[in-house]
């Protein structure tokens, strides 16, 4: 199996995991658990799997966002609601936003109960050494309903993939806003002022992490990737993919295509029914961006 055909298994199924981060769904399940609107419905709802850890842990799991950011949100947000507690609100928003979005027919298809039942095989092989999001995630009692097996697989799988991600960029020694910094480079993802403002950086700080980049010969005086730069960053793209091959390779071929088969299907179902924010600051390859971790 080519590493382009596990990608395409993740890129088939991301954002049917990736849309919990965009419904309004999500948000009024955690405010009506306790937790405030807003970034601590973020920080918190991703981070409950791993109990009441505190801003550390979450900046360091999370990796670009500005620790002072994920500070104002936890340790407090345990105060308001504990992990269990959150984290069943989650999965009540995850269940409410699918079946709206894809509607009664689609979430007790066929290809629903296909799908979920091959990704959560896939999950399997799946190895929980050095990947702590995952791990937190993994530990969590499986569901019952096909969409919700579906979408806690999808879930596991892109934080398999994403710690993953974070051992490349350290192997690559760049810190959380310097990967931030040459994702945005890329012209693949974020603006730079979106990535300032969704992960906390100041105009200062995100000038330091250029100014440190430049002379390393990432950075160009315009501050835009340079032949080295790109080079790393593909080679990042590479290693994430070949980490995140394991549980693609366990299915084999014929299974990752059919996965990627009914994945885009429903992918297309969810965007045409309005699952992400389409306005300057939020469009689809936002969504996709926002849970990559650069």
């Amino acid at each position: 199996m080519t590493f382009s055909l596990a990608r395409s298994g993740h890129d088939a199924t991301n954002l049917l995991h990736s849309l919990i981060y965009f419904v309004p769904e999500t948000e009024q399940e955690l405010t009506g658990v306790g937790l405030r609107a807003g970034r601590m419905c973020y920080f918190a709802g991703r981070a409950a799997p791993m109990g009441a850890v505190s801003g550390g842990v979450v900046a360091a799991t999370f990796y670009n966002f500005n620790p002072s950011l994920v500070a104002r949100c936890v340790p407090a947000a345990w105060e308001l609601a504990s992990p269990d507690v959150v984290v069943g609100a989650r999965f009540a928003a995850a269940d409410a936003a699918l079946t709206r979005l894809l509607g009664p027919d689609v979430i007790g298809s066929a290809d629903m109960i296909e799908l979920a039942a091959i990704l959560r095989e896939a999950v399997g092989a799946c190895s929980p050494e050095g990947r702590p999001l995952y791990a937190g995630h993994a530990d969590l009692a499986w569901p019952d309903a096909p969409h919700l097996v579906m979408w806690h697989a999808a879930s596991l799988l892109r934080e398999h993939r994403g710690d993953g991600h974070l051992w490349a960029l350290a192997s690559a020694g760049l810190s959380g806003i310097e990967a931030l910094v040459t994702h945005c480079a890329t012209g693949k993802g974020f603006t730079p002022e979106l990535a300032r403002a969704t992960r906390g950086w100041s105009q200062d700080q995100w000038d330091s992490a250029v100014s440190g980049l430049a002379p390393r010969g990432l950075l160009d005086s315009q501050g835009e990737l340079t032949p080295a730069g790109r080079e790393l960053r593909a080679q990042i793209e590479d290693q994430t993919d070949l980490l995140a091959a394991p549980p693609w390779q366990y299915l084999g071929e014929q299974r990752t295509e059919e996965v990627v088969r009914i994945g885009k299907a429903m992918t297309r179902a969810v965007l045409k029914a309005g699952a992400f924010p389409r306005t300057a600051t939020a469009s689809r390859d936002d969504a996709a961006a926002s849970t990559a971790r650069a």
